[in-house]
């Protein structure tokens, strides 16, 4: 597989999202890619939930993704998602929790949706080892979906009595939740979780009855057209925020679909992995057998035969940065390429960076850097 292969230099992202086989959430990314200017992700390799929302709040305006390793926070809790949640709508980025699963379809269900990370319950994207075998893609998409289905449920409560004395049921009623209020599993704020009680004296019986209705959609309608058209040759604009209306495309973009998405591990960065030939063709063939749920891949070249796929590669830096610049690397197995040699030469889409801007004096800055460097390693491939 390569970038000569799949000859994808000749569509720009936005091109690529109105393409008819692509997922919902991968013609989204795409198309924020291309509203941002920006294909570049953040790994955000921090220990806190303050030091990773500041980290989110701080670097969200110059990235398309925020990469996360929730295992790695020493005090994750419901205060950890909802504040990723939030600056995620406000600065417009997708959560790529890097879980790369690799168990058997039962244990890895239980992974995804259960225990304190409950990653689908938040996270647009996590990744996956294909080494337990394709099933792993159908047991995660089983699973995504249930996680949908169950937050995207509302509940209403009904009150009927069969006594006589208004002034019991007035008493009874604090103790039954309101109407039309959200349905979250697991979730530890009583006043949104479901509690029903049933009140009971010798002259007086209350009934709660509940009715739970269904308003998940698991496809959301494409970018507007319009949107798309005016994305769709990027070489016709600079490519700093002053150049475009960011704001007003991103309001017409909206929020991400209702969906989750998976990224398949074909290729590693790290010097002797195991992650290649017939395991890395085996990677694309399933992807191509689950395109409403693989959104691309991990992976060192492009791997994008259909152009569908996002391709998504760690173990970026520039030449200047210091780590990267004399080894080619950290010394404990990671390889470091440039921009250009990732996107330009190698047709990757999204470059992956933790250390080069988390170690930087002005991660806002080197965040900034970064995003260029990348953006004008695809401008300069689309011109070849």
């Amino acid at each position: 597989m390569s970038l000569k292969t799949s000859n994808i230099q000749a569509l720009s992202y936005a091109d690529r999202a109105e393409l008819p086989s692509i997922s919902s959430l991968a013609s989204y990314l795409l198309t924020l890619i291309s509203i941002k200017r920006s294909n570049l992700a953040l790994s955000a390799d921090v220990h806190t939930t303050a030091e990773l929302l500041e980290l989110a709040e701080t670097i969200g305006d110059y990235i398309c993704v925020l990469k996360t390793h929730a295992d790695i926070i020493d005090d994750f809790s419901e205060r950890t998602i909802r504040g990723l949640q939030d600056v995620s709508k406000r600065k417009h980025f997708l959560i790529f929790e890097d879980r790369k699963f690799g168990d058997i379809g039962n244990t890895l269900q239980s992974q995804y949706t259960r225990g304190p990370l409950r990653i689908a319950h938040w996270a647009h994207l996590t990744n996956a080892h294909l080494l337990p075998g394709p099933s792993i893609i159908s047991a995660l998409y089983s699973a995504a979906q249930e996680t949908l289905t169950t937050l995207n449920q509302t509940v209403a409560t009904t009150i009927t009595s069969g006594g006589s004395d208004p002034n019991l049921l007035e008493h009874a009623q604090p103790s039954i939740p309101s109407t039309n209020v959200p349905l979250t599993p697991d979730d530890d704020n009583e006043e949104e979780g479901l509690v029903l009680r049933h009140h009971r004296t010798n002259s007086f019986n209350a009934t709660a009855t509940t009715t739970i209705s269904q308003t998940y959609e698991s496809a959301a309608p494409p970018p507007p057209p319009r949107l798309l058209k005016s994305l769709s040759n990027p070489l016709s604009s600079g490519d700093t925020a002053e150049d475009v209306d960011i704001p007003s495309a991103l309001a017409e973009l909206g929020p991400p679909p209702q969906a989750r998405g998976l990224l398949l591990l074909a290729q590693m960065s790290s010097e002797g992995n195991l992650a290649t030939g017939e395991y890395t063709k085996a990677c694309v063939e399933a992807a191509r057998e689950y395109k409403n749920f693989v959104v691309g891949f991990i992976c060192q070249e492009s791997l994008n035969t259909g152009k569908e796929f996002v391709n998504f590669t760690p173990g970026v830096g520039l030449e200047d940065e210091g780590e990267g610049k004399e080894g080619k690397g950290d010394g404990k197995g990671q390889v470091w390429r440039t921009p250009e040699e990732v996107v330009g030469r190698d047709g990757v889409d999204v470059v992956i960076v933790g250390r080069g801007i988390l170690k930087a004096k002005d991660r806002v800055a080197e965040a900034e850097r970064f995003r260029r460097a990348a953006w004008r390693a695809y401008e300069g491939r689309l011109k070849r």
